[in-house]
């Protein structure tokens, strides 16, 4: 067997492994997505977790109900384009065709947020099943399948395929759509062209989220370089998340994840690469304290919010004196916010994989017990432990809902990324 036969094996496990992580990582997260306050987790769950769980209801922190979508439907019926995204979940948000019979009548204390009774607090993904994904994974097989069909990567078979995903009724079961989708369509309903629907960060803060990095690091490995691969996945992120916060991680994650698919020492790789990053000014906790104070974060100015979100250090970061010198319950929300902002959550998912010696288990269960945006933090921490490993634990993979599936999606498509024609 010669060296470039060993060396394509050893990338297609590898590649295999990371998609395999990204769907555990997802739906081992899903029942605790969300809460902000770790407490609660063992609370509600009866300890860890430390498996496949259904979603609890209530869930004492969603502030899911009355979220907003406002799409122009006149001019999207003019236009001919499909606008309801929400179809049966339409009763947990404020939008422009439907009414909102569950009222905020309280203040949830952690996040500052307005919400409903107890009672009526449903979980950002009620009605999922143990081992199921959510729409951001979904989204992901969206992507993989249009690959897969045309046999490489097209843009526009990527935008018809969300489009067409979103818009049909029954085909997302997952009542939480996140605000990139939502502004997404509003603009799309207003006749901009479907490459050019991505809202700004500067317009909406919460477009520069974990879940703008998790479909263009998969993508990103179609190409036969991590130079190729960064643009490549800078021109799908712009796709639906205008984000500098993305793209920086991305800068950071696509060498990173380019280099243990090659088989790359995991513990060096993974600290030679934190290096790059520069920490936020703002604790994670300064962060939530600043939520409380302005009743949720959607009170605080805009331009105080792209500073909390754009001030970094000037050091470097060293990951492996963190390990050494803090504990994690000083690390995970104290230090690093376990909201869905990636310069917190980049560093703090770095931190899961080294301090757990970057077993795929283990990782990924510390990042579903940490809560807060545990789900779209946790597919990309699976795309990265996933890499880093020649095996991943059976058990994982079939306690998947969509367990076969996903084996012939994830073979179909790492033989196309395989094959140098991908794109």
């Amino acid at each position: 067997m010669g060296e470039g036969h060993r060396r394509s094996e050893l990338r297609r496990r590898r590649l295999r492994n990371a998609l395999w992580g990204l769907f555990i990582g997802d739906a081992l997260a899903m029942p605790a997505h969300w809460y902000y306050n770790i407490e609660n987790i063992p609370k509600v769950f009866g300890g860890e977790i430390r498996g496949y769980v259904d979603p609890p209801h209530p869930h004492e922190e969603s502030f899911m109900v009355g979220m907003t979508y406002e799409p122009d439907v006149e001019k999207a019926k003019h236009l001919g384009r499909p606008y309801d995204i929400l179809h049966e979940h339409a009763r947990f948000y404020r939008t422009r065709y439907s009414t909102l019979q569950i009222r905020s009548t309280e203040q949830e204390s952690e996040h500052g947020n307005p919400v409903p009774g107890l009672e009526e607090r449903f979980h950002y993904h009620h009605g999922l099943k143990a081992g199921e994904n959510t729409l951001g994974a979904h989204l992901v097989r969206v992507l993989m399948r249009t690959v897969i069909r045309q046999g490489r990567y097209d843009q526009n078979a990527f935008l018809e395929g969300f489009i067409e995903h979103l818009t049909t009724p029954g085909k997302n079961r997952d009542p939480y759509t996140e605000i990139y989708i939502r502004r997404w369509f509003e603009n799309y309903s207003r006749g901009f062209p479907a490459h050019a629907c991505a809202e700004l960060q500067r317009n909406s803060w919460s477009i520069g989220s974990h879940g703008g990095i998790i479909r263009p690091l998969v993508i990103s490995t179609l190409a036969e370089s991590a130079y190729q691969g960064l643009g490549l996945a800078i021109e799908h992120q712009n796709l639906t998340h205008r984000s500098e916060n993305v793209a920086s991680a991305l800068g950071v994650l696509t060498p990173l994840h380019s280099s243990l698919l090659e088989g790359g020492d995991p513990r060096r790789t993974i600290s030679r690469f934190a290096q790059h990053i520069h920490l936020p000014h703002v604790t994670g906790e300064d962060l939530f304290t600043a939520y409380r104070d302005h009743n949720g974060p959607g009170n605080i100015p805009k331009e105080d919010m792209w500073k909390f979100h754009t001030m970094l250090t000037g050091t470097p970061f060293d990951l492996d004196r963190l390990i050494q010198d803090h504990s994690e319950s000083e690390v995970v929300r104290n230090l690093f916010a376990t909201a869905c902002y990636p310069e917190h959550g980049l560093p703090l998912l770095l931190y899961f994989a080294q301090n757990c010696n970057v077993d795929v288990e283990k990782t990924l269960l510390a990042n579903t017990n940490a809560g807060g945006d545990n789900v779209h933090r946790g597919m990309v921490l699976g795309l990265i432990v996933g890499a880093a490993n020649n095996e991943i634990p059976s058990h994982l993979m079939q306690g998947l809902v969509a367990f076969e599936e996903l084996k012939t999606e994830i073979a179909d498509f790492t033989e196309i990324a395989l094959s140098g024609r991908g794109i």
